[in-house]
């Protein structure tokens, strides 16, 4: 396989949703795009939807064998990773009313499922951890590495504590404190890589009608998708160390 491509991208949880757009619109700036998928046969649809320049690839964030498996492929058929862009999450694990309002009362504090709790950051954080892990390597080979990390504005414990916050009710341990997790690891992952050339961002995508909530969000995907994409193509000058939702707006730890 060619290492003369302009850029190479794995997204995770790009068969549908926001990976799935971010994927269309990189592909459409000339990057190649990685379409990570847990089951390959809907990566293989996505990725003939997008046509050229989207490669399927499995990858599964709670199978660590085929995230080093995933790591290997890129190895051996690019040498690099350009950019990578973590997005696979779950809100649940079980069956049953994903909306932020049907999902509320089960996940309070006093009654979450710890078992669903454990397999949500399973995902959300350990698998994107150990997504981060296997492919550092192969982004240090980049001339211009980036990673961007999708989380959500319901991870901002500085909002959360804000009693005038509109979504604070919606916060609980298991979907909404995954992503405060995530963000905390993310910020790990800034700290370490502080003065590489290897850069991080952190992006809420905003409340997105996705399968993650049931399609109860006030945002279509194509309008929720603007500002990862906007940061995953920021260029070698572009910043690190933001968490930002569209456009540009900071968003407080």
């Amino acid at each position: 396989m060619p290492n003369d491509i302009a850029r190479l991208a794995l997204i995770t949880g790009a068969n549908q949703g926001v990976g799935l757009r971010v994927a269309e619109e990189l592909v459409s700036h000339g990057t190649t795009v990685l379409l990570g998928a847990r089951d390959l046969a809907r990566g293989q649809a996505a990725a003939a939807r997008i046509g050229s320049g989207a490669i399927p690839i499995r990858i599964d964030l709670t199978d660590e064998g085929s995230i080093a498996a995933a790591a290997a492929r890129i190895r051996q058929d690019y040498g690099r990773l350009d950019l990578l862009v973590n997005n696979a999450a779950i809100a649940q694990a079980a069956r049953g009313d994903r909306t932020p309002d049907g999902s509320r009362d089960r996940n309070l504090a006093s009654r979450a499922s710890i078992s669903e709790m454990r397999a949500v950051w399973n995902t959300n954080v350990f698998g994107t951890l150990a997504v981060y892990q296997a492919m550092l390597p192969l982004l240090r080979e980049s001339e211009d590495a980036r990673i961007v990390n999708v989380t959500s504005g319901l991870g901002s414990l500085t909002d959360n504590a804000d009693h005038a916050y509109p979504y604070r009710s919606y916060y609980g341990p298991v979907y909404p404190a995954s992503k405060a997790a995530l963000n905390a690891i993310t910020l790990a992952m800034m700290i370490e890589l502080e003065g590489t050339p290897v850069k991080v961002n952190l992006v809420s995508p905003a409340f997105t009608a996705t399968n993650l909530n049931g399609y109860a969000g006030a945002e279509s995907v194509e309008d929720g998708s603007r500002e990862v994409v906007r940061v995953a193509l920021l260029g070698p000058d572009g910043p690190s160390g933001t968490f930002t939702r569209w456009e540009d707006q900071p968003i407080p730890w």
